[in-house]
């Protein structure tokens, strides 16, 4: 029997199966790896570039093969995983763009003394060899988040998708070739667990950029020894509604930041905060809004909300759900099942130490939390192990930088879910949420290190 089964999430057909990659197979990607180093050493910044607009282009030319691949291995909708390419030619498109900016400086010695009338040159230069890990709820943007940045700063990569991803991933670094990276440059493997420890502890391997939760990676941390690590781990980000708030935008956000891709975003709106003024008012536009939305069969175009990645996932989410209403929570929408798809659902008065809203919880279910004071609102907030991303609506400006300097996230929206994104934009949490910063420039930067030559 073969190691993996890819199990289409809604129909429960299998895809395909297949076997890991071994400790062997690791160790020979990763010396092929080290020896198309000279290739990245021999190509221009500006053949880099090139290269990558090259694959943007492909990427949006393999639109709709991309995107269906996605839909049957993950179950997001098609809808969603149209945007996701759209995203990926922009990530590709930015580190195309970067590859050709990655500015040093000069420096004076002579700004302190000892007078030595020396100049220092301070460039960028890569590391080495990156290993690149991608989860499975965004496969092909989160992976082109990875190899743009690692291949525009001259590593060489391996690139580790999720097990569920393998034939998106497969398409992705083929098109990857067919734009000219070498095939000694970019190498794809999925290995067992076994063979990735070795991966991660590989004397080779300069850096590791993870993608996933907060257990990989501090296992990944132990085994790694002195290597550069990017970690983009959870988040369980508020949305906050005040008085002042436009219920209706915030509705709009809530439904596109929770309820899409069935919730399992690291930076959907998994804690609502609304202020007790508004929060009927809220609540009411909220279940309305929500009934209207299609749930089922993620092939179609109008589908919103399709199944959870597998039915562990599914099972995890409802039984949170159970022990929340068990424990007093009100169900005002949803709380239904049918195999893997859960129908969004909307709850209150969930104790704060609940499962559903202590832990990060991947799946399409919204708790409201009634809150009146500022000051218990951050504490609430800040009382997690996350610190990823947060929203806020309000026309409060005063607020909004006060709720800025408080929050421990990595960044506040004003106006907009904790969801919000740009390609360009530093894209990283504090605490348990991760290390580091990607977002295409800052990510170059985490890949590289600085070299100085004094003349």
């Amino acid at each position: 029997m073969a190691d993996y089964q890819i199990i289409n999430p809604f129909n429960g057909e299998q895809i395909e199966a297949y076997d890991f990659h071994t400790k062997a197979q690791v160790e020979a990607a990763i010396q092929n790896l080290v020896a198309g180093r000279k290739i990245q050493q021999a190509t221009p910044a500006f053949e880099r570039s090139n290269i990558l607009m090259r694959l943007a282009q492909l990427i949006l030319e393999r639109k709709e093969d991309l995107a269906r691949l996605i839909t049957e291995e993950t179950g997001k909708t098609i809808s969603d995983s149209h945007v996701e390419i759209d995203r990926a030619y922009n990530t590709a498109l930015a580190s195309a763009i970067e590859a050709r900016n990655m500015n040093g400086e000069a420096l004076d010695s002579d700004a302190f003394p000892p007078m030595r009338e020396k100049i220092g040159i301070v460039l960028w230069k890569p590391l080495g060899t990156v290993l690149c890990i991608t989860p499975f709820n965004f496969p092909i943007n989160i992976a082109v988040h990875k190899i743009g940045p690692a291949f525009a700063a001259g590593n060489t990569i391996l690139f580790k998708p999720g097990p569920q991803n393998k034939r998106s991933a497969e398409l992705l670094v083929e098109l990857c070739h067919a734009a000219g990276m070498d095939k000694s440059v970019v190498q794809m493997l999925i290995p067992d667990i076994e063979a990735t420890s070795y991966a991660v502890s590989h004397r080779e391997i300069q850096a590791i950029n993870f993608t996933g939760g907060t257990a990989a990676a501090n296992a990944i941390a132990r085994n790694a020894g002195y290597k550069k690590m990017l970690f983009e781990l959870g988040g369980n980000d508020p949305l906050i509604v005040m008085p002042d708030a436009d219920l209706d935008a915030a509705v709009t956000a809530t439904i596109n930041q929770r309820f899409a891709t069935a919730g399992q975003r690291c930076t959907a709106a998994k804690r609502l905060f609304v202020h007790t003024a508004v929060f009927d008012a809220f609540a009411e536009k909220l279940v309305a809004a929500t009934a209207r939305l299609k749930v089922g069969d993620p092939t179609q175009d109008d589908t919103f909300v399709g199944p959870l990645i597998h039915t562990a996932a599914a099972d995890e989410v409802a039984g949170r759900i159970e022990s929340a209403v068990q424990g007093g929570a009100n169900v005002l929408y949803g709380d239904k099942r049918e195999g893997n798809i859960l129908w969004p659902t909307i709850l209150d008065n969930v104790a704060d130490d609940a499962e559903l809203v202590a832990e990060e919880t991947f799946g399409p279910v919204v708790p409201l939390r009634k809150f009146d004071d500022e000051a218990e609102l951050v504490s609430l907030i800040n009382n997690s192990p996350f610190g990823l991303q947060a929203g806020v609506f309000t026309q409060n400006l005063a607020l909004a930088k006060r709720l800025y300097n408080q929050l421990d996230v990595g960044l506040l929206a004003v106006n907009d879910g904790p969801g919000f994104r740009a390609e360009h934009f530093p894209f990283g949490g504090v605490k348990e949420s991760g290390v580091g910063r990607e977002g295409v420039r800052y990510a170059i930067r985490e890949m590289s290190y600085q070299k100085t030559l004094v003349i």
